[in-house]
């Protein structure tokens, strides 16, 4: 369980990627040597399928599974449910829309966007069962607080307390054929990268370095800022339609990279090289470009 002082930098906690179904993430997923876990419902008509990493964070594919129940969770107010279908309506159903802060106090993250005017919304609490790959079962709950820039709409971030953590034993979760340990970096693409730092930082709830070159240190990983001429330069993948702010890769640390590199090619998967890095392009059920680094 990830938790942080008020006063501290917020950790990753994880990243939410929509995407069409969770069959369709599952089955990408899965081709990718990720290890993925039972489906799990939101009680406002959401669903994932949770991809769970040793240093704690983890990926949320999130499907829309009731449209009525999401319908009526946006007009009773619920902002996570709200920002997703804004997300949608604008860049589709595949991609990456947010980056989760791991907190040990919401109601204050929530007090520090408001006066930053910077709030995207009402606060959310919320339960859901946890299942794990044996079949046992327990209740999650989360409570939310959300952060956006006005005209930053391709993507938000919020901090996550986690109010009551399942004790279910995630090790079967965590072994990826691919050899992937954690989250290194995630990556975002803006036309105007300098102007994204005050959000960045009241949502890491960090001040901006002086000298940082768009690049935020959290406690467990780094979050990148860089203008689309930058990002294709380090990727060579396309930087996307124009925008304030989207996300739009992520860098997961690797055991060995030509291990990862064969299962890739084994399950034919499109990959390239760059530098010590394996690209792999975005896909169905992979909506941006995931990136794996050997970290000795």
């Amino acid at each position: 369980m990830i938790r942080t002082a008020s006063s501290s930098t917020h950790p990753l906690d994880h990243l939410v990627l929509p995407t069409q179904s969770v069959e369709g993430a599952r089955r990408r997923l899965g081709s990718l040597g990720f290890v993925v876990a039972p489906t799990g419902i939101h009680p406002f008509g959401t669903e994932n399928c949770c991809v769970f990493l040793a240093d704690g964070t983890y990926l949320e594919p999130l499907a829309v599974g009731n449209q009525q129940a999401a319908m009526q969770a946006i007009a009773d107010g619920n902002v996570f449910v709200a920002r997703d279908r804004l997300y949608r309506d604008v860049l589709g159903d595949e991609g990456f829309s947010a980056v989760v802060l791991g907190t040990a106090d919401a109601d204050a993250d929530h007090a520090r966007f408001v006066d930053a005017g910077l709030s995207a919304g009402d606060k959310l609490s919320f339960s859901r069962a946890f299942t794990d790959t044996a079949g046992k079962s327990e209740i999650a709950s989360f409570k939310l607080a959300f952060a956006s820039g006005r005209e930053a709409t391709d993507a938000f971030l919020f901090a996550c307390e986690r109010v009551n953590a399942p004790k279910v034993d995630r090790a079967a979760l965590q072994a990826h054929a691919n050899g992937a340990t954690g989250i290194v970096e995630i990556v975002a693409v803006s036309d105007r990268p300098v102007d994204q730092h005050r959000l960045i930082s009241v949502a890491i709830n960090a001040p901006v370095p002086e000298e940082q070159g768009g690049a935020f240190h959290l406690p467990n990983a780094v979050l990148s800022v860089l203008d689309p001429a930058s990002f294709t330069s380090r990727f060579v993948l396309p930087s996307g339609p124009p925008t304030d702010l989207r996300f739009a890769a992520v860098v997961f640390s690797v055991d060995r990279i030509d291990a990862t590199s064969r299962l890739l090619a084994s399950n034919a998967i499109q990959h390239d090289i760059s530098g010590k890095d394996i690209v792999v392009p975005p896909a169905p059920g992979q909506g941006v470009a995931f990136i794996f680094r050997e970290i000795p």
